[in-house]
């Protein structure tokens, strides 16, 4: 048995804060957490103060439901890509993540989230694979190809949900286009979350997906319609409905700070917040391709060359706590949303997001400036 103690920290777990806290982990769970000084000696001892300073705080893991690579590398070029592209996300404190694939021909797709699903044998920080397309409105394609683009019909919405041997984690659909509910229905029958998003759907279409098992709106405001007072859209549907969680992308870019703190308050504990990091994120400006599309980043900003639409970000889940809290979001809620709504959008809340007996020992060690100087990835996933 190895055992880790971590002390001294200020604990932000559950919605909630502990100061003078500490937690220890026996061969990657944690199996005790308590206050002050009365923790018993363990094989590796953490002082959070020495390696964070005054006010350090400790944090369950950072688990990304939708991003699609970082460090000069885009998950959908393979395993050493999402290697590498991982590398870069946990040392920013993501110790989990579900990799997001972007539009691409079915074969290209099925291939794909095989080899995720293979790859989830050796590496225990995959959750898993987020089919981002083929299924979106051509009217809101984003940084998708539009020509590549189709309607969910039931054998091919099938065909990858098998390939991913049941670990497709999430499947994001445009609800309104032909066959749109039914493969909704498809898609929660295999376990995936259903999620809106690249669509044109108005909020009585929006409240149909959710009737009928979708529980994810994807990146919230963005490749859909805004609020209108007489058309409140998909994104009030999604946040009058307790159902659902909404993604958000804190890098005041995809979404203004003000934004970023209305989202939390419409929604509260039903927020995750993700990066859609594209393959720039923790490298430099210039060209990129993010699937079929090219891309040019400058200032850290990434856009389509040929529509000029925003193309994923460049952001990491450190970087986006950082942004929701200076959004006036407390921190404890903005935690939460990298934490445990993330985990239980996709169906393992049970095991990861939470630093309390008996969860996964992920565990991110933040100084008072929400930085990251220690991150640990706890036991795998049964």
């Amino acid at each position: 048995m190895t055992t880790t103690l971590i002390h001294s920290a200020r604990l932000v777990t559950d919605g909630i804060e502990t100061a003078d806290a500490w937690v220890r982990f026996e061969d990657g769970l944690v199996t005790e957490t308590g206050v002050g000084a009365n923790w018993a000696d363990a094989d590796t001892v953490i002082d959070a103060f020495e390696v964070a300073g005054d006010g350090a705080i400790l944090t369950p893991g950072f688990i990304d439901i939708h991003g699609h690579g970082g460090a000069g590398a885009s998950f959908d070029d393979g395993i050493d890509a999402i290697r590498t592209a991982r590398e870069l996300h946990r040392a920013h404190g993501t110790t989990r993540a579900v990799i997001s694939l972007v539009t691409a021909p079915l074969d290209d797709l099925a291939r794909r989230v095989g080899e995720i699903a293979d790859l989830m044998t050796t590496d225990a920080d995959i959750l898993g694979s987020h089919l981002e397309g083929p299924f979106l409105d051509p009217g809101h394609h984003g940084a998708h190809e539009p020509s590549l683009l189709r309607e969910p019909a039931a054998a091919d919405v099938q065909r990858l949900l098998d390939a991913g041997r049941g670990t497709v984690r999430q499947v994001t659909i445009a609800p309104e286009l032909p066959g749109g509910l039914e493969a909704i229905r498809l898609i929660v029958a295999s376990g995936a979350a259903a999620a809106v998003g690249h669509t044109n759907a108005d909020a009585a279409t929006a409240l149909a997906a959710f009737d009928a098992g979708a529980t994810v709106l994807t990146h919230a405001f963005n490749a859909m319609p805004g609020i209108h007072h007489r058309a409140p859209g998909p994104v009030l549907a999604a946040a009058a409905d307790r159902r659902v969680v909404l993604e958000a992308i804190a890098d005041n870019v995809h979404l203004d700070p003000h934004v970023i703190k209305l989202i939390f308050d419409a929604a509260p504990g039903r927020v995750a917040l993700v990066t859609d990091a594209m393959a720039a994120a923790g490298s430099a400006d210039g060209s990129y391709d993010l699937g079929a599309v090219k891309v040019t980043v400058t200032d850290g900003i990434a856009r389509a060359d040929d529509t000029g639409s925003i193309a994923g970000s460049t952001l990491t889940q450190d970087v986006a706590l950082q942004r929701a809290v200076g959004a006036g979001v407390p921190l404890a809620e903005a935690v939460l949303a990298l934490t445990q709504t993330p985990a239980a959008a996709i169906g393992l809340g049970a095991r990861l997001g939470r630093l309390t007996r008996g969860h996964i020992g992920d565990a991110v060690l933040l100084d008072a400036h929400l930085r990251v100087m220690h991150v640990q990835t706890g036991a795998r996933l049964a």
